[in-house]
């Protein structure tokens, strides 16, 4: 039973070490870092992102295709795009998926069912269109 008890002594010993050694090594290898590596992500990350949309009509009959287009800036070309659409006070996404064309454009068919006045956007992450509405009838 002795060796037992050392034994896990000794493995637990090792794994503090070793997470000691962890942490230490991050913080190093943080503080080594240039300052000017720091900047670029900076400036990467408050890059502006934007959406636009706009669909093909105002008024479409319940199931009919139309068109949802536009374009983003600071996505990459292959990022997808969600159409979201306003149920109650709370977005849904829709199956409505497309990925970003190599200038960042898209374009998107939809059919509606939702009888009424539906409010739109489109969603990449935090980054969403403005709204735009689609009347159903």
């Amino acid at each position: 039973m002795a060796i037992t008890k050392r034994h896990s002594l000794c493995i637990a010993a090792v794994g503090v070490v070793s997470a000691a050694s962890v942490a230490l090594a991050g913080t190093v290898a943080s503080a080594a870092a240039p300052a000017t590596a720091g900047a670029s992500v900076a400036k990467a990350t408050t890059a502006k992102t934007g959406i636009t949309a706009q669909s093909s009509v105002t008024s479409v009959k319940a199931w009919r295709l139309f068109r949802v287009t536009g374009s983003a800036t600071g996505l990459k070309p292959g990022s997808r795009v969600v159409l979201q659409q306003k149920q109650g006070k709370r977005w849904v996404s829709l199956p409505a998926v497309t990925p970003l064309k190599s200038k960042g454009t898209y374009s998107l068919g939809v059919m509606l069912g939702l009888k009424g006045r539906n409010d739109l956007r489109i969603v990449n992450g935090n980054t969403a269109s403005p709204v735009f509405r689609v009347a159903v009838r």
